[in-house]
C-alpha cells in the first residue's frame, strides 16, 4: 500500500530560499540516521529494535521526515518498506553525509587521545631551528605518541590563528597583553648588533646602539614583533633606523647584512653566519622575551594541557 500524503502544510522541495536552508536541516539532521537504518532493514519494526528506538517514535520520524522534504521516500507495505526513487537518492547523500560525521568524531576523538593526541603549536620562524626541535623532542621522551601539527609564522598571524581555532599554542615575543588570552613569560632572548665583517664596528665586541644611528638598517616588516622590538629599542637609543631592506625571515636578514646592505639587531643565530659579526649592545638593553599565549576559556584536550605544563615547567630554560 503505498503511503498517502498527510494533510499537514509540506515545505516545497526545490523552492526553498537559501535562507531556509538552515532551518530545514536543523530539523532533517537529527532524523538521517533513522531514515538510513530503515533503508537499509527495509522493515520498520526490525529498524526499531537495532536502534533500540520505540517504534512508533521512528514512524512519526519517518512521516515527519517526509512532510519536511515535500516527497515520499518509501513505499509502504504494512510494516515492510521499500525506498522510492525519491528515496534512494535521499539514502545516497545521507549514506555520504553520516560517513563524513563519522570520521569527523573518530579524527576528534583521536586528536585528543591522551596518548596519541595532536597538539596545533606555533612558533617564531626564529625559534625554529634549535629551540622547537629540543623541546619536542624532550616532551616527547614521555610523551612518545603524541602528533604535533607545526606551524611556523610571526607573532601576530600566530595570535590570529590562536582566535580562530586553528592552533592550541604558540610561543611568540613579545608576550602578548589581549584580555582574550592567556599569556606566560618562559624565557628572554639578547639581541645582537650584526654587521659585516668589514664594517667599521666589526672589530669591536660591545657597543652602544647610538653608534649605529646613521647606518642603514635591514628589518622584518612591519607586524613582526622582532621589527617592533627593533623601532623601540632605536627610540629608546635616540634615533628612528634609517630601513633599508625589510624582510620576513631572520636569517635572510643576516644575508643580507654580510652582503653589505645595512645592520639589523637579531637574535643569536643557531648556526654562526660567515661574513657578519655579532656585537653585544650595551645600552639600551637589548633583549626580547619569549611567551606562550592560548585562548581564554578555551578547554584544553589531555595532549594540549600534558605539553602546556611541560613548557611552563621549561620558565627560564627554554631556550638552548
Amino acid at each position: 500500500m503505498t503511503h498517502q500524503p498527510s494533510s499537514q502544510p509540506r515545505l516545497s522541495p526545490i523552492s526553498d530560499t537559501a535562507s531556509d536552508a538552515p532551518d530545514i536541516v536543523t530539523r532533517l539532521a537529527p532524523r538521517l540516521a533513522h531514515f538510513a537504518g530503515v533503508a537499509r532493514t527495509e522493515h520498520v519494526t526490525r529498524a526499531a529494535h537495532e536502534m533500540n528506538v520505540p517504534q512508533s517514535t521512528l514512524s512519526r520520524a519517518m512521516v515527519r521526515l517526509e512532510q519536511d522534504l515535500g516527497v515520499d521516500l518509501f513505499a509502504r507495505r504494512g510494516r515492510t518498506v521499500s525506498l522510492t526513487p525519491a528515496g534512494r537518492t535521499f539514502l545516497t547523500h545521507v549514506e555520504r553525509a553520516l560517513a563524513e560525521v563519522e570520521r569527523a568524531a573518530e579524527e576528534v576523538r583521536a586528536d585528543a587521545d591522551p596518548a596519541t593526541g595532536k597538539v596545533a603549536f606555533g612558533f617564531l620562524h626564529t625559534m625554529g631551528a634549535e629551540t622547537v626541535p629540543g623541546l619536542i623532542h624532550a616532551f616527547r621522551a614521555d610523551h612518545p605518541r603524541v602528533r604535533f601539527s607545526l606551524v611556523q609564522n610571526y607573532g601576530e598571524a600566530m595570535l590570529e590563528r590562536l582566535r580562530a581555532g586553528e592552533l592550541d599554542l604558540c610561543l611568540t615575543s613579545p608576550v602578548p597583553t589581549a584580555p582574550d588570552l592567556v599569556a606566560r613569560r618562559l624565557d628572554e632572548q639578547k639581541l645582537r648588533l650584526v654587521v659585516p665583517a668589514d664594517h667599521r664596528l666589526a672589530a669591536r665586541r660591545r657597543v652602544r646602539l647610538a653608534e649605529a644611528a646613521e647606518e642603514a638598517f635591514v628589518t622584518l616588516e612591519p607586524g613582526y614583533g622582532l621589527r617592533r622590538i627593533t623601532d623601540d629599542l632605536c627610540q629608546e637609543a635616540g634615533f628612528k633606523p634609517r630601513v633599508a631592506f625589510e624582510g620576513e625571515e631572520a636569517e635572510t636578514l643576516r644575508g643580507l647584512v654580510a652582503a653589505g646592505l645595512g645592520v639589523a639587531l637579531l637574535p643569536p643565530p643557531a648556526v654562526p653566519r660567515p661574513g657578519v659579526v655579532e656585537l653585544t649592545v650595551t645600552a639600551p638593553r637589548a633583549a626580547r622575551e619569549i611567551g606562550v599565549a592560548w585562548l581564554e576559556g578555551r578547554p584544553d584536550t589531555p595532549p594540549v594541557a600534558a605539553f602546556k605544563k611541560f613548557l611552563l615547567s621549561r620558565r627560564g630554560n627554554l631556550l638552548p
